[in-house]
């Protein structure tokens, strides 16, 4: 234990191995319900339900643990939002590809950006992309949450004349999704731990007492994880129109680590006297192989969660708050029954809150300038209107490329933009 609490310099930062269980107890009930959601975003790619539990949790396990041991950082992993929604939604069932391919997309990302934390390309990418375009991407990747969780409960549904129209929100489905978000939102402004899945299981048990959902039981083993491990198809990826799939993910996987980091690391005081944040390539390295190994195991990508923010807030300093976090998503295995006992219209009033976190990114806009807002908003509205998390990039990128050369401003435009909107224009195109 001596030589643990030496590794993790718990006496340095004033920790110890109780602050830092309790620590990794919230940050695990903060974003325990990825175990559900994920599954059930993925399992409407035709995925295995079962499997994807288990792999998400595995996943989120390995994560966890090499971001403490190795990073240092009290960041917890799992497969993340955004992503596991442009996995189903965007790769598969929008452009069509098997769930098989886009595993080996996440995988060919995942080894990519290990490239890009080992080499200084990664802080200049970071570093290239305009901060604004940033915070579209991010806003748009919430409100694409957004219709996706509407559209699963029912709360919106097609139409012939106008594209989209509420649904009958007196019928239970949606009416327990919308309910289930303002408990989930009312219950996290009160900071109250787990107040995602806190609502997600209030609205559940209704659903099981109303005979609305199945209550599949609590406890058993494990199910089997064979349905999705190591079924990618590199093969199939061998594709031109999967460059921009994997292009799509690994922006996305490092901006959302990025920002994670910097916020967390802050908030913790894991920063240098430069304000540089401590020990970063090894938290980049961890994150990125998180991801590759993810993959293999049959999920999208992972990532860091900013609910790691909720230990920090519990008193976690350290690495070992990480390494909590991860015995606690092996614990989780073995509540299978349970996760998939949860019905849509639960999950959903937690995409929605979560869409709701991400959107506020854009409040951060520089709104006076519009070749720096117009194609932000861009960005963000084309997500959720095309469906497509990778075409509102694109038409991000190009947008900004763009309005900066026809305003005369186009030394602003950093080369990686006009290189990353060359290849969309190529994709929308040729594809």
């Amino acid at each position: 234990m001596d030589k643990i609490a030496e590794y993790f310099q718990l006496k340095q930062v004033g920790s110890s191995f109780t602050k830092e269980a309790i620590a990794g107890l919230t940050t695990f009930l903060a974003m325990a319900y990825i175990t559900v959601v994920n599954p059930a975003i993925l399992s409407d790619a035709g995925m295995d339900f079962g499997a994807v539990f288990v792999a998400t949790c595995l996943a989120a396990a390995i994560g966890c643990a090499l971001m403490g041991v190795l990073g240092k950082y009290p960041i917890a992993q799992a497969p993340g939002m955004g992503q596991n929604a442009f996995f189903t939604y965007a790769v598969v069932l929008g452009m069509g590809h098997t769930w098989q391919v886009a595993l080996a997309a996440v995988f060919l990302s995942g080894i990519l950006f290990i490239v890009l934390s080992v080499l200084p390309i990664r802080e200049w990418l970071i570093n290239s992309i305009p901060k604004n375009l940033k915070l579209g991407i991010s806003a748009g990747i919430g409100l694409f949450l957004g219709i996706i969780a509407l559209k699963n409960a029912g709360v919106v549904v097609d139409s012939p004349a106008t594209l989209v129209q509420l649904g009958d929100l007196t019928a239970f489905g949606p009416f327990m999704c919308l309910a289930g978000f303002a408990i989930i939102a009312s219950l996290s402004q009160r900071k109250t731990t787990g107040a995602v899945i806190i609502g997600m299981l209030v609205v559940t048990v209704i659903g099981w007492l109303s005979g609305q959902a199945d209550f599949k039981g609590i406890i058993s083993a494990p199910p089997s994880l064979s349905p999705v491990l190591l079924q990618l198809d590199l093969v199939g990826a061998l594709n031109i129109s999967i460059v921009t799939v994997v292009i799509t993910m690994l922006i996305v996987d490092v901006f959302d680590t990025a920002g994670t980091l910097v916020a967390v690391a802050n908030r913790a005081g894991l920063v240098d006297e430069e304000g540089k944040l401590k020990n970063l390539k090894k938290s980049l390295l961890s994150d990125s192989t998180a991801t590759a190994v993810g993959a293999l195991l049959g999920t999208s990508s992972t990532t860091s969660f900013i609910e790691s923010a909720a230990g920090v807030e519990a008193g976690g300093r350290t690495g070992l708050t990480a390494v909590f976090c991860a015995f606690f998503f092996l614990l989780c295995l073995f509540f299978s029954p349970l996760a998939q006992s949860i019905p849509s219209y639960a999950t959903s009033a937690a995409l929605l809150f979560v869409a709701c976190l991400m959107t506020r990114s854009l409040a951060d806009v520089q709104w006076s300038d519009h070749t720096e807002s117009a194609p932000a908003v861009i960005a963000a509205i084309a997500m959720p209107l095309g469906y497509s998390v990778a075409d509102g990039i694109g038409l991000g990128f190009i947008s900004y490329a763009a309005i900066k050369l026809l305003s005369f401003r186009a030394k602003e435009c950093p080369p990686v933009v006009y290189v990353v909107a060359l290849i969309f224009i190529g994709k929308f195109a040729f594809l």
